[in-house]
């Protein structure tokens, strides 16, 4: 008889979480996992007064760095080269002007292409420094990287385990089977991909999407909504790279970027063709 698993949910950092394992999770780590997505949220959010981010935003200087600052920059400044800079580390002020900013006005104000990164942003593992006033945003492996460190956090539990942020997944000890979510009609999906003892992650510009025809996958180049793809997955050994990946296959440069890191993949255009990795191993539905 199959036993069906403990299920813990909450919301943080803006949307539903999910945590299966076979017996429910203790109080202890609960409040370890709820003390590790605040110190995330305190560093890395936009949408906060008091983050890192936050304070760098109101003027160029210094910040201290979070512990993971660097394996974040360092891998969003590879997502970068390999897109051309469509991916960049300063696309905070971008978003904000279309008006996902961090009141969530949703009212755009104009097109704002991002800061040559470069000549603004850098980082060691004691700081992060601006030498102007920008926005740094990790929306393209953040939610990711937290997916990873609730995964590691509660590891040590017995048996299966399922972290799953609405998107960005990350399982253990059982095989996992996930529809890909049609962009154009959430009640069906363009296949199913099987996996074990990995991450899989989605982007979609029907998430997080406002006004007419804005959502939140930019070129930071221009500072407009992408318009060529429309969805994308990818799996890897963590959901951080599986983000990272997932975000960089909007643009050209993205297959590449997830060859690279050995990352299995798929990605669907407007027009409604799916594209995908050579010996990816997920099942796509055709006409």
């Amino acid at each position: 008889m199959t036993v069906a698993p403990a299920v813990w949910r909450f919301d943080a950092i803006g949307v539903p979480w999910r945590v299966e394992t076979p017996e429910p999770v203790p109080g202890a780590d609960r409040a370890r996992v709820g003390h590790l997505i605040e110190d995330f949220d305190r560093s890395w959010s936009r949408f906060r007064d008091d983050s890192v981010v936050a304070a760098l935003a109101r003027g160029a200087g210094s910040a201290p760095a979070p512990a993971d600052a660097v394996m974040l920059l360092d891998t969003l400044s590879a997502a970068a080269e390999a897109t051309a800079d469509a991916v960049t580390p300063l696309a905070g002020d971008a978003l904000g002007a279309l008006g996902y900013d961090a009141d969530l006005t949703l009212h755009p104000a104009g097109v704002h292409p991002a800061l040559p990164w470069r000549e603004v942003l850098s980082w060691t593992r004691r700081e992060i420094t601006l030498t102007r006033p920008a926005t740094i945003d990790v929306g393209a492996l953040g939610k990711g990287r937290l997916v990873d460190l609730v995964f590691q956090s509660l590891h040590h539990l017995a048996g299966p385990l399922v972290v799953d942020a609405s998107g960005d997944l990350r399982s253990r000890g059982a095989v996992e089977r996930v529809g890909l979510e049609h962009p154009y009609d959430p009640d069906r999906v363009i296949g199913v991909w099987e996996f074990e003892d990995a991450a899989l992650c989605a982007s979609a510009t029907n998430r997080r999407a406002w006004g007419d025809g804005l959502h939140h996958v930019i070129d930071g180049r221009t500072g407009e909504p992408v318009r060529t793809i429309v969805a994308t997955w990818a799996v890897a050994d963590d959901a951080m790279t599986a983000d990272a990946v997932a975000t960089a296959l909007f643009f050209d440069g993205g297959p590449r970027f997830a060859h690279d890191r050995g990352v299995a993949w798929v990605r669907m255009t407007t027009d409604g063709r799916a594209e995908y990795s050579p010996g990816c191993a997920a099942r796509l539905f055709t006409a």
